[in-house]
């Protein structure tokens, strides 16, 4: 039986899972304005709610890396309180559950909400709570989500260990693993060895950032030298497939990470806005779902690329012709990849992710 194509009305109603989305990436814009205000913050370019919103969008042509993480030094000096750090948090749970997203894996680099005197733990702390509060508006409304923490240590700088064992020792909290982030051009995995191994000694989950703005190298010490279980964007994989004569040929990287099944938290659209790909229609995304790598679709920054889990399918959908059928295989490969328990990660599969689709399909 043929499958209809996706629609934007099938692609709200599906659920979907979301592994690679930073905090500080996603606020409202209009949060951000108000918690300015309270906080005394005057470094914005504008007060206009929608100005600020077309603002934060890096999307001008010739934008690259570089202007997309401008938008970074506002939202997290106005994320430097207890109550301003709940705010965003609760609003993010929200806002996923609103758009369909039933897991959600948000990450964010506590060292990065310091500067106003809070400790690391009291960030942290802050952080889950808003999660809480976050799923719980949710229920209310008649949503259904878990949101989990992923605690990012920033490359460039030297905190990474300490950040790995608060990342454990927030385990049972919240916290369901371990990221590095930042330029990964000068600052590779591999000077961060000593974090990645205390959290395998503790049999913790971790992802890194690799294959974004620098290529195979990154990828390779992530995956060979710090035992990655998932690759934060790993599109630069694709500089290792060649086409010849209608055929492509992986190299040994390529090949080994398809064989081991490490996930890809690919996320299209910020890919285009950071210059690492030209275009949606030229993203690798497609070639390396045809050819079965563990993809997983993802937002990286709402705000900063002014996008939803549901406009990015659609917006591959228009591109790839993505039927139903193709977004719940990509779902699950995001729940399949999760570092939710495998009890619960399979409850979630079997008793959400599967019969929504069902659902969807008998329409």
């Amino acid at each position: 039986m043929a499958v209809a194509p996706l629609t934007r009305d099938l692609i709200e109603r599906a659920p979907k899972v979301l592994l690679h989305d930073h905090l500080d990436g996603g606020l409202r814009p209009l949060t951000v304005l108000e918690l300015a205000r309270e906080s005394h913050y005057t470094g914005l370019p504008t007060d206009d709610p929608e100005e600020l919103r077309q603002w934060f969008i890096a999307d001008t042509p010739g934008s690259d890396l570089v202007r997309y993480l401008e938008g970074f030094a506002h939202t997290t000096a106005v994320m430097q309180t207890k109550d301003h750090l709940e705010r965003v948090a609760n609003e993010a749970a929200l806002d996923l559950a609103r758009d369909g997203v039933v897991y959600a894996e948000v990450r964010f680099a506590p060292e990065l909400h310091i500067a106003g005197g809070l400790t690391l733990h009291e960030v942290v702390e802050a952080v889950l709570e808003g999660f809480d509060r976050g799923i719980s508006d949710a229920r209310k409304e008649g949503r259904t989500i878990v949101v989990r923490a992923i605690l990012s240590a920033m490359r460039q700088a030297n905190l990474s260990e300490t950040i790995a064992g608060l990342a454990v020792e927030f385990r049972e909290r919240g916290v369901c693993g371990f990221d590095i982030a930042g330029p990964e051009d000068g600052f590779p995995p591999t000077h961060h060895l000593r974090a990645f191994h205390l959290v395998q000694r503790e049999d913790f989950h971790m992802t890194i950032h690799a294959g974004e703005a620098f290529g195979l190298p990154s990828i390779w010490e992530a995956v060979q030298f710090c035992n990655a279980e998932r690759l934060g964007h790993g599109v630069r994989i694709a500089d290792d497939i060649i086409e010849k004569d209608g055929e492509y040929h992986l190299g040994r990287l390529a090949n080994f990470v398809r064989d081991r099944r490490i996930p890809l938290e690919v996320c299209p659209t910020s890919n285009v806005h950071t210059g690492a790909a030209a275009s949606i229609a030229s993203h690798p995304i497609e070639l390396l779902r045809k050819l079965r790598f563990r993809v997983t679709l993802n937002t990286d920054n709402r705000l900063m690329s002014g996008i939803s889990m549901s406009s990015e399918f659609e917006a591959c959908a228009d591109v790839f012709d993505w039927t139903l059928n193709d977004m719940e295989w990509m779902t699950l490969n995001a729940a399949k990849s999760s570092f939710y328990p495998f009890d619960q990660r399979l409850a979630m599969i079997n008793t959400v992710i599967k019969p929504g689709y069902a659902t969807l399909r008998s329409l």
